[in-house]
């Protein structure tokens, strides 16, 4: 199993796609649009991060025993990502401490209801993109979701610049399983088709390192 990991616009959706098809594998995209809760944590942070957190927790849990089943499937966020988003949201008093703790403890708990024997409990490859924090706002703008707009919510450019930071420090602590980093600034592999090829030979080229 593959999964991406990134920021906010940072291209796991678009690279999960590209991945999935390049080794006519599955790909499970994480629930953004469908997603009845998001527009109402955006609009209410206080009284919806942890139900948000825990709406993407057990659609994530999902995913992880589904895509498990077959070979090389590509998910677009790693459910290692998720108390990096939700410490930052408690730290940004948007939940309580107690929220979050609850939150890891649960997680936990999903994660060792993994049966060994027939899910491992980590990927066998994790790929970060990379990106600036100016690359990441100009990409959050031009997809236009409305409820993401600093425009509408100037708070939110301090909630975004401290997820830009604190993704790369987790980037550098993460170690549940192998993982390798794309620069999103340089290769911008949505756009451009060279960047594109580069990525998928960055990545078949790491998959033979490990044998994958």
């Amino acid at each position: 199993m593959i999964v991406l990991a990134g920021t906010i616009g940072a291209g796991k959706t678009s690279l999960t796609g590209m991945i999935a098809e390049h080794l006519g594998t599955k790909a499970f995209y994480e629930s953004v649009d469908d997603n009845q809760v998001l527009p109402l944590f955006y609009k209410d942070p206080k009284k919806y991060a942890f139900l948000l957190q825990i709406y993407f927790l057990n659609k994530r849990f999902d995913a992880i025993k589904e895509a498990f089943a077959n070979d090389n499937d590509v998910l677009d966020r790693s459910i290692f990502e998720d108390s990096l988003l939700f410490k930052l949201n408690a730290d940004l008093g948007r939940a309580t401490q107690t929220e979050y703790d609850v939150y890891n403890d649960l997680l936990s708990n999903m994660m060792e209801e993994l049966p060994f024997e027939t899910h491992q409990k980590a990927p066998d490859l994790l790929i970060h993109i990379q990106v600036s924090f100016d690359t990441m706002l100009k990409r959050i703008q031009k997809r236009g979701r409305p409820f993401e707009q600093i425009d509408a919510d100037p708070s939110l450019y301090k909630y975004y610049e401290q997820l830009n930071t604190r993704y790369a420090k987790w980037y550098d602590q993460y170690n549940e399983s192998p993982k390798m980093q794309i620069d999103g600034d340089r290769l911008n592999f949505v756009e451009d088709e060279d960047a594109r090829q580069e990525v998928l030979s960055m990545i078949d080229s790491k998959l033979r390192e490990l044998h994958a």
